[in-house]
């Protein structure tokens, strides 16, 4: 063995991947840290006169309500009905942005025609399309989950149609020097080129179907975290505001991690400086 294959071989051994879990396990944890000490800053400004605890209650009370929306089983009612809602619009927006980026990112033609159009329809404000989608649907769920997947499709659209046509020339010359179909090309070269950038345009898109989720819900339901926002507000309990904009950021870290752990298994082959940390 080289002078180098021991050396390499020796990082291996001593320095490996192995070490670097509890590690990150411990900078996961850590992460936990900023929300804690700013939970106990506020409280502490609240109860020292420093901050209006009616306006901006301290996470005592905000926990309180919390715990008494749970307890009578309405906080369960409106996260399921968020869910089911983004799920929904997630999954029309992912399949569309998939299904059109691999046309435009492929086909040099149909992006001529496509693109130019959808680029267009990317700069219309989000809020611009709920009247017409109350017009067409009614203020029903179509209306929602339609308004969800107007917000997830952009990203992901623009994630494929961009990771294709930036995947590296030398992977195609490869290819042909193998004698590869289109297919098998397909699956063993361009299919793993773009994963990465794939996944990352479904969590950039999982981020905005929570946030258009708000604007749906808040146009018209008489259930989900967005109704409880405007409850509150109607209700001037800033609590119940606060504990439902605390609810949707539980809910969507929970939401992008779950999307995380189940695209892991397809990037397993990738060895990137992050193992080795």
């Amino acid at each position: 063995m080289s002078a180098l294959g021991v050396e390499t071989a020796g990082v291996g051994e001593r320095g490996g991947p192995a070490p670097a879990r509890p590690r990150r396990r411990v900078l996961a944890l850590a992460g936990f840290a900023l929300p804690i000490l700013l939970a106990i800053l506020w409280e502490l400004a609240v109860k020292m006169g420093l901050a209006n605890g009616r306006l901006m209650p301290p996470p005592s009370v905000v926990g309180a309500t919390l715990w008494g929306l749970a307890a009578s089983g309405e906080l369960l009612t409106h996260t399921m009905a968020t869910l089911w809602r983004v799920a929904a619009g997630f999954g029309l927006g992912a399949a569309a942005g998939t299904l059109l980026g691999a046309i435009t990112g492929a086909l040099p033609v149909a992006r001529g025609i496509l693109d130019p159009t959808l680029q267009a329809l990317r700069a219309i404000p989000s809020i611009a399309w709920v009247p017409l989608f109350i017009l067409w649907f009614g203020i029903f769920e179509a209306s929602k989950v339609a308004l969800i997947a107007v917000g997830v499709f952009f990203p992901v659209y623009l994630g494929v149609a961009a990771a294709i046509q930036g995947i590296d020339r030398k992977i195609v010359e490869v290819g042909r020097v193998f004698r590869l179909g289109r297919l098998a090309m397909a699956r063993r070269g361009l299919l793993p080129a773009i994963l990465p950038a794939w996944i990352t345009a479904l969590r950039s898109g999982l981020g905005l179907g929570f946030m258009f989720v708000v604007a749906a819900e808040i146009m018209g339901a008489s259930e989900g975290l967005g109704y409880l926002l405007v409850d509150g507000q109607q209700l001037g309990r800033p609590d119940t505001i606060i504990a439902a904009i605390i609810s949707f950021a539980v809910l969507g870290k929970l939401a992008d991690g779950l999307l995380v752990a189940l695209t892991r298994p397809v990037l397993a082959w990738q060895d990137t400086a992050r193992d080795k940390l």
